[in-house]
């Protein structure tokens, strides 16, 4: 793989805290990698797994969901029951021969710009070592590695 690789990262962000935390980022001039495109809930409480099977096989080297602390979700339970789905959708992955590691959840908080744009590098860095998603490799004739 060389090293001009980037990474096509999915955040699924919650709007009232993520996607608030990203836009300080933006507004502050954080420095974050531009890979990623966002899509907004309202609560990652609404994520189905299967938005993030679509995503996986869509080409997505990388899928981040993002939302409010625990105890702290706008609509009670919204992102403890997204904890539960993460942890089983992580299973799945790995059962179907795609790494975990693609898939994370995060909570960031609206005050949190800077913890927002870490996050970011970090995932982007990690999803650089796990190379190009081996689905996407498929559909380009390349066979899993």
């Amino acid at each position: 793989m060389s090293n001009s690789f980037e990474p096509k990262i999915l955040a699924f962000l919650c709007n009232w805290c993520s996607y608030a935390g990203a836009d300080l980022a933006g507004v502050s001039r954080m420095q974050y990698p531009p890979n990623i495109r966002v899509v907004r809930f309202m609560c990652t409480g609404r994520i189905d797994p299967l938005f993030i099977l679509k995503a996986l096989t869509s080409g997505v080297d990388g899928v981040i969901i993002a939302g409010c602390h625990p105890s702290e979700c706008h609509y009670g339970k919204g992102n403890l029951y997204t904890r539960r789905r993460i942890l089983m959708t992580k299973k799945l992955l790995e059962c179907i021969g795609i790494d975990p590691a693609r898939l994370r959840l995060e909570w960031v908080a609206a005050s949190e710009g800077p913890k927002f744009a870490q996050v970011i590098r970090d995932f982007t860095e990690e999803t650089k070592k796990l190379g190009l998603n081996p689905l996407e490799a498929l559909t380009r004739g390349e066979g899993i590695k």
